[in-house]
């Protein structure tokens, strides 16, 4: 009896050892993680993540942190100069590439598995490639720009819709708006525009779209980065003023308002279409709209291509975070590939593992996410996303002038004359 007691003993140790527990009840290793997840399902998605690694990994607990997407730059930056950082944090691609410049990142190519690297999307890979050759983030959601269309208004006009095989042009697109734009009761008032496009904020909806012409905007010349607005820049530019202005296919209240402000109006079936949403935007259509309500999505529109500038959501350890192995251990149990599926769902957004992508979830015409999916083909890197001093220069410059183009305050002439000199004495300042 006393060797069965002793053999019970004997495992029970080798059991807690094996679960990392200590039988001398050492409190367990704390990993602080900051969440952007804002999104009642994405909240809930990634709670669910930090929750299944708690139940099973008993010698280190994720304490799980929300923050807002207004405030992480600034926490961040204080974080870094305290030297109070979470040991896990969730960001995008654009501001890390400077976090990593900056030293505040520790340097996780060495962590990463042969089957992650294989796995995550080159092109994800690409948003956070560092000078080189080094990566301090894991990408994990990424999003594309999409058209949201009302079938009925489709319908009722004989539009026949674009398919991924068949896309239209951006010029199908001006044809179809036309034909969506109408005076409903006569008073010789527009009731019905075929579109409506948020432009409270433009800069990356109008940057990342403009990639399928050709259109950089940033460019390398004797060793500095310029910005330059040629022909390809000038022409989505062109298209939207058209839009608004000529044919008055675009309605004015997109002006003023960002795109989940559209959607009622869309609902109401005011606008046939809203371009350049972003793809989580279906939520709040599978939220809101009135059971009848038909709606659907249209493929990416192509010009020269159908390329799309598109930036990540990373997560990263900070170099002075006190237990990098345990975040790192988390960091591959969340962006597993079904945690990473899961957690892309709740947002409504992609996940960047191809085994993640190839789920079920992300292949179903329910909610357009056949289509949805399909554009992640025609993501790409847009060069600004290394240029230091971008978000600087999209605040202060950019955003303001571009309004006042849309708000047709200036000409498209004076828009690229005042960009280009505005830039160069922003970007010098961080070469």
């Amino acid at each position: 009896m006393r060797r069965i007691r002793l053999l019970i003993a004997a495992l029970l140790v080798a059991f807690l050892a094996s679960t990392g527990a200590s039988t001398a009840g050492t409190a367990p290793v704390r990993v602080r993680f900051v969440s952007l997840a804002w999104q009642k399902t994405a909240v809930e998605a990634v709670k669910e993540v930090v929750t299944a690694w708690n139940r099973t990994n008993p010698a280190i607990q994720v304490d799980y942190a929300q923050v807002d997407w207004g405030a992480i730059h600034d926490y961040m930056l204080t974080s870094f100069q305290t030297g109070n950082v979470p040991d896990v944090f969730h960001y995008e691609s654009i501001p890390i590439l400077d976090f990593a410049k900056r030293g505040f990142l520790t340097d996780l190519t060495p962590m990463i598995t042969p089957e992650m690297r294989a796995d995550i999307f080159p092109g994800a890979w690409q948003t956070v490639l560092s000078e080189g050759g080094k990566i301090h983030a894991v990408p994990y959601l990424w999003e594309s720009l999409i058209i949201i269309y009302n079938k009925k208004l489709f319908r009722d006009a004989g539009i026949t819709p674009p398919t991924k095989e068949k896309p239209w042009t951006w010029d199908d697109l001006q044809r179809a708006a036309k034909t969506l734009t109408k005076d409903l009761n006569g008073d010789g008032r527009t009731d019905q525009f075929g579109a409506a496009i948020g432009l409270r904020s433009p800069v990356n909806r109008v940057l990342n779209l403009s990639i399928g012409f050709g259109g950089n905007y940033f460019y390398v010349q004797g060793g500095r980065n310029v910005v330059l607005v040629g022909e390809a820049e000038r022409a989505l530019l062109t298209i939207l003023m058209n839009m608004l202005y000529v044919d008055k296919t675009a309605s004015p209240d997109g002006l003023g308002r960002g795109s989940p402000e559209l959607i009622p109006g869309f609902l109401a079936g005011r606008y046939a279409m809203l371009p350049g949403i972003g793809v989580w935007a279906r939520q709040s259509l599978v939220e809101t709209a009135p059971a009848d309500f038909e709606w659907g999505v249209l493929p990416p529109l192509k010009a020269k291509t159908q390329y799309q500038g598109s930036a990540t959501q990373t997560l990263s350890i900070p170099a002075a975070a006190k237990n990098k192995e345990a975040a790192w251990r988390f960091i591959e149990f969340a962006l597993s590939r079904d945690n990473m599926a899961k957690q892309a769902l709740g947002d409504w957004l992609f996940p960047t593992r191809q085994s993640s992508i190839r789920l079920s979830g992300f292949t179903t015409t329910k909610y357009g996410w056949d289509v949805s999916t399909d554009s992640v083909r025609f993501l790409r890197m847009a060069p600004w996303q290394k240029v230091l001093g971008y978000s600087e220069w999209r605040t202060r410059l950019a955003t303001p002038l571009m309004n006042e183009l849309f708000a047709n305050r200036i000409t498209l002439d004076q828009f690229a004359e005042r960009v280009v000199a505005g830039s160069a004495e922003i970007l010098d300042r961080y070469r």
